[in-house]
């Protein structure tokens, strides 16, 4: 008989007690036996979060040995894949083999059915056996190893419609563009960092659909590569390459380009620190900065803003949003340029 597990997964927590997995130092990660509200995955690609990636890759050098050992040594570490640099984790690609007898016939899940894990590896407890490819390009990693998923942790089945690594990508910030959904409407002026990425392309094209022909979308992007591939997509009014660190620069370019009005709503996607300041200050005062990336100091952005008198509203970027998986999906297959993009760099 299995035992009883707790919905949030604390059942698996080691160290320190009391906490839930995400801030855990330690979780279980055993396979050998699940827990009676448990779904066993047989893992085959981990997406790794973008400032998690990007961190990790430096550290290595660029060496995917080096990089290989760093991730088996946070989860030898952890019993899950907690980047100990930035926190961040990322999301996984498997195969369900078992699911847990207390869940058996409740969930719309079956063995065999292959899906994506919504919920972030720094909480998933992870095992891995084998590191087959690293995909430096695109954040990913094959592997061989088993992965838990929690009562309360949600997923989504990969579609029969596309490709399996274009599904996972976009799932990967999934939250991004339907939050940008919910905070922009008709007539905003919306300023997106990070605009020519994974996350900030998505954005673009929901940001444009949602703000219509009397609202205005800019792009910041990180290079001239990536400012091209932007402008050539069409989603955006404007689009300009800028260095995202440099607030009083950047803030200037957003003064000329909206007539000293400022955006209404800036969405920082970026997988850098240090870009709290220039998403405050290219903000008009009542305006609302959304910060999805997960390199986002909470102090730098909340003592910046009040530092410089600015009265922004500042979200956290939940990576959850209701019904997130599907819309980003749906994007997807409603726009041809952004499916094609998404399979020439991801897929």
């Amino acid at each position: 008989m299995q035992k009883k597990g707790n919905k949030y997964g604390t059942h698996r927590v080691i160290e320190p007690e009391g906490v839930l997995p995400q801030p855990a130092n330690k979780i279980d990660n055993n396979m050998d036996e699940i827990y009676d509200n448990e779904i066993l995955i047989d893992v085959q690609t981990l997406n790794i979060d973008s400032a998690s990636f990007t961190d990790i890759e430096a550290r290595a050098g660029g060496d995917k040995a080096k990089i290989a050992e760093i991730m088996l040594d946070i989860v030898a570490k952890q019993g899950k894949h907690r980047n100990p640099w930035t926190g961040s984790g990322g999301m996984l690609l498997g195969t369900v083999e078992k699911i847990g007898d207390a869940l058996a016939g409740k969930i719309d899940l079956k063995v065999g059915d292959k899906i994506a894990t919504l919920v972030s590896l720094s909480l998933t407890p992870l095992r891995i056996d084998k590191i087959k490819e690293i995909r430096s390009d695109i954040d990913q990693v094959d592997i061989d190893g088993k992965a838990i998923l929690f009562e309360s942790g949600i997923y989504a089945k990969i579609p029969a419609d596309m490709p399996e690594t274009l599904a996972l990508s976009a799932l990967d910030v999934a939250g991004a563009p339907a939050q940008t959904a919910k905070l922009c409407k008709p007539g905003d002026t919306v300023l997106i960092i990070g605009a020519g990425g994974k996350s900030g392309m998505l954005c673009c094209y929901e940001a444009k659909k949602r703000v219509g022909i009397t609202g205005k979308v800019i792009g910041m992007c990180h290079s001239e590569k990536s400012t091209e591939r932007l402008r050539k997509l069409g989603f955006c009014d404007h689009v300009f390459a800028g260095n995202a660190t440099n607030p009083v620069a950047m803030m200037e370019v957003i003064e000329k380009l909206t007539d000293g009005k400022m955006a209404d709503v800036t969405i920082n996607n970026v997988n850098i620190p240090d870009t709290e300041m220039t998403s405050v200050l290219c903000t008009k005062d009542d305006g609302v900065v959304y910060f999805f990336s997960m390199a986002t100091s909470f102090t730098k952005a909340a003592l910046g803003a009040e530092g410089v008198g600015s009265d922004v509203t500042m979200i956290v970027g939940n990576g959850y949003t209701k019904g997130h998986a599907e819309i980003t999906l749906q994007l997807l297959r409603e726009s041809k340029e952004l499916r094609d993009i998404f399979t020439e760099l991801y897929a």
